[in-house]
C-alpha cells in the first residue's frame, strides 16, 4: 500500500512539472512563476528543488533501484530525470517564449546529485544491508 502511494506521488509530481513546463512553453502566467520571480535566484532554486525532489520521489517509488553503468551503480531515477532534464532544456531552443540556459542545467543536476545523496542515506535506513 505504501509503495503504491509512493508511486502515485512520483507520477503526480512528474505531472505537476509537466504542467509547469506547459505553462512556461505557452507563455501563460502562474502563481508559481510570480513566487519564483519574487525570490532571489528563485528560478535556479526552483530547478534545483523540482528535479531534485523528482529524483527522490522516483527513487522511493522504484525502491532505490540501481543499474550498473561502467561498473558503478547508478540510480535508475538519476538516468530517467537526467534524460528528461536534458531533453526539456534543449527543447527550449525551439520555443520562442523560452530561453536555453545552461545555468538551469547546472541547477537541475545539482538538485539531482544532492537528492541522490539523500536517497543513498534513506536507502540505508529503509533497506539496511543483510548481514
Amino acid at each position: 500500500m505504501l509503495q503504491r502511494i509512493l508511486v502515485l506521488i512520483a507520477i503526480g509530481f512528474f505531472a505537476f512539472i509537466g504542467w509547469v513546463i506547459y505553462l512556461a512553453n505557452t507563455g501563460q502566467k502562474s502563481v508559481f512563476f510570480e513566487l519564483v520571480a519574487a525570490i532571489p535566484y528563485g528560478d535556479k532554486l526552483g530547478h534545483f528543488c523540482l528535479f531534485g525532489l523528482l529524483t527522490l520521489f522516483i527513487n522511493l517509488a522504484f525502491k532505490f533501484k540501481t543499474l550498473n553503468l561502467a561498473g558503478r551503480p547508478i540510480y535508475l531515477a538519476v538516468l530517467i530525470v537526467s534524460t528528461f532534464v536534458i531533453l526539456e532544456e534543449l527543447s527550449q531552443f525551439f520555443i520562442e517564449s523560452r530561453t536555453l540556459d545552461f545555468v538551469d542545467l547546472i541547477a537541475d543536476f545539482t538538485g539531482i546529485a544532492i537528492f541522490s545523496a539523500i536517497s543513498a542515506w534513506l536507502s540505508k535506513k529503509l533497506y539496511p544491508p543483510k548481514v
